[in-house]
């Protein structure tokens, strides 16, 4: 059945082309599996929440902007009858049934990990003029140019307002109203896609591991959905949740204080798998050719809810990079327990963090991807392998924080500084291969990591900040040497293995500008000579500038396949992809093939002098910039 949805529509009609409904929500009523939804040209202010999936991929339920039609999915109303007091501020009184149940501006941005503001936090609405978000102040004599706050009485809400010049009256004048913009009201709402809108003004809450996750798109616990070529943007925290439900656990850590937060998060994942969380059931989502930017936390957050899922082809940007608020869950793409996640080809740039794979990433694959001007390029914390980090650009300061073991890291640039740490306090779920069976917990004891074919640049000279592997100076380099080595250390169990290193498994590399290798590395290049390396935007592509002396090889040893790797130490798990096949990395970045002797880096192309390549278009004529 195909259903049509017009701003000219009525509800009561058939919802046929040529009788369409108005609202989507009519239609997601009463979608069954095979339906189409195609939505056209207009401003649609509404949550739509899907009331059946369908059983199987093949009979998915669509719901989808009619092509070549511009399609907005809002969460804000717009606002009139502003009043203006004698010192410019502005001010809108609202009756409070516009908000249902749901009062954003009662509703703080708090929860696990959420660490400021505290004394006086922000809230999950959001004002808007002219499409452009004010910024949140915590009293009326705190506002200036381009802020608002606001007070919620039994029956209204009243929202002050300072908008510079403008005149709210006059312009377009909005304001956060629902949650979300589509999302399901129950889990289980299996293989739904959506494809093609744009979506924005969403008052979604802080999505930490350990709470209900709701974003501006929601799969709530569901199976198989797609989301893309879409336009993402202004949600309050995230855009997309592929995340957990409220079951398993919502803030208990900070409501409480029983129980440290990672403790509360273990049993988070005990309880999901008690109520059925497995590849049958959960998952499974694919999340490509969208262009996600300006939110508060997340462009895609999820956990366990995002295993087995694929995030390709994404434009994201601007995501936490204003400081309004500052938690241990801010990143382009946030992912706990992304066992068998393939994350490639998206470009993620101007972000408080792009990429942070927290907990469990087992069996996940971050390949092609191009980072820059971000504050930190990627973190992969507390889990233990095997993940593959493959043909990569990191291009910011920091490119890399590793508090994680198990990990191949191969034909990569890492253009900034490397930071690697223990984490001996916080055990963690390690799992059975392509499994959410859990086959233990454990800390991370550091090491057990494998860089091949990657070039480190190095920093600033006196910068008290490491940019090649010398942080495994003084490791074993096979597990034969680990277990000699604990074998000496005495029959103390648990101390031998804290206090013993893991092997690294460290070759052909190349290192410049400063960055230093590992001191048991046999075949590696390095240059002193002063090089440079950029990557950056010009007319709607991204390129890379790189200067490589002279006097270094780019020649790598040979093409890494991964069953050549030596396995993790804790989970024993063979390094392959989710369909357990051996990953060959026999083409670079752009997908060029790789010769029998393989350059270093990302791209087969490099090679010695100053030189400009075009990394990819930033966006097409659907996906435009702000």
């Amino acid at each position: 059945m195909e259903y049509h949805i017009s701003g000219s529509g009525n509800d009561k009609s058939d919802g046929s082309k040529e009788h369409p409904f108005r609202t989507i929500s009519r239609a997601a009523k009463i979608a069954e599996e095979g339906d189409r939804i195609i939505v056209h040209e207009g401003i649609y202010r509404e949550c739509v929440a899907p009331q059946t999936g369908a059983r199987t991929d093949h009979s998915r339920i669509i719901y989808e902007a009619a092509e070549n039609e511009r399609v907005v999915i809002k969460g804000s109303e717009e606002i009139t009858g502003w009043q203006r007091s004698d010192n410019g501020i502005w001010k809108a009184e609202i009756d409070n049934r516009l908000f249902g149940s749901y009062n954003p501006y009662s509703e703080i941005i708090g929860g696990d990990w959420l660490m400021r503001p505290l004394e006086k936090p922000l809230h999950t609405g959001q004002v808007y003029i002219n499409s452009k978000a004010l910024s949140e102040v915590s009293g009326r004599e705190l506002l200036t140019d381009m802020t608002w706050t606001a007070i919620v009485n039994d029956d209204t809400t009243v929202i002050y307002a300072s908008f510079g010049e403008l005149d709210p009256n006059s312009e377009l004048t909005e304001i956060n109203v629902r949650e979300s913009c589509f999302c399901p009201d129950r889990t289980g709402i299996n293989y739904i896609s959506v494809r093609g809108f744009e979506l924005a003004h969403a008052a979604t809450r802080w999505a930490p591991p350990t709470a209900e996750q709701i974003g501006m798109v929601s799969a709530r616990w569901s199976k198989g959905w797609i989301i893309e070529s879409c336009i993402m943007h202004d949600s309050r925290c995230s855009a997309i949740s592929i995340g957990k439900e409220i079951s398993t656990g919502h803030n208990l850590y900070t409501r409480y204080y029983r129980k440290p937060g990672c403790q509360t998060q273990l049993e988070t994942v005990f309880a999901g798998k008690r109520m059925g969380w497995s590849k049958e059931t959960i998952g499974s989502h694919i999340i490509r050719n969208n262009t996600i930017y300006d939110c508060g936390q997340n462009a895609v957050v999820g956990h366990m809810g995002g295993a087995f899922s694929e995030i390709y082809n994404n434009h994201i940007y601007n995501i936490g990079n204003k400081h309004e608020f500052f938690g241990y869950e801010i990143a382009g793409i946030k992912l706990h327990a992304a066992i068998d996640t393939y994350i490639h080809n998206n470009i993620i740039h101007d972000c408080l963090l792009g990429t942070w794979l927290d907990w469990e990433a087992q069996g996940t694959r971050l390949s092609s991807n191009i980072y820059y001007d971000n504050e930190t390029d990627i973190w992969i914390e507390v889990s233990h392998g095997p993940h593959i980090v493959d043909n990569n650009i990191f291009a910011s300061k920091l490119s890399f924080k590793n508090a994680s073991q198990g990990g191949a890291y191969i034909h990569n640039i890492f253009c900034g500084s490397i930071s690697r740490y223990d984490t001996l306090t916080r055990p963690t779920p390690y799992h059975y291969p392509h499994s959410t069976d859990i086959m233990g917990t454990v800390v991370v004891y550091g090491g057990d990591d494998r860089f091949y074919n990657n070039i480190f640049f190095g920093g600033a000279n006196g910068e008290d900040k490491q940019y090649g592997t010398e942080h495994y100076n003084g490791y074993p380099v096979s597990m034969d040497e680990y277990i000699e080595r604990v074998h000496d250390y005495g029959r103390v169990d648990i101390d031998s293995f804290i206090n013993i290193r893991q092997p690294a498994y460290i070759n052909s590399n190349v290192y410049l500008n400063g960055a230093k290798h590992f001191d048991r590395e046999k075949d590696y290049s390095v240059s002193d000579r002063k090089s440079e390396i950029r990557v950056f935007e010009e007319n709607g592509s991204v390129y890379l500038d790189i200067d490589i002396p002279d006097d270094v090889s780019l020649s790598s040893e040979c093409i890494i396949n991964s069953h050549d790797l030596a396995v993790p130490r804790i989970t024993e798990a063979p390094f392959e992809s989710a369909a357990g096949e051996a990953v060959i990395a026999d083409t670079d970045l752009s997908g060029n093939a790789r010769s029998e002797v393989p350059t270093a880096g990302a791209l087969e192309e490099l090679k010695n002098g100053r030189q400009r390549i075009l990394l990819s278009k930033l966006y097409d004529t659907q996906h435009k910039q702000k």
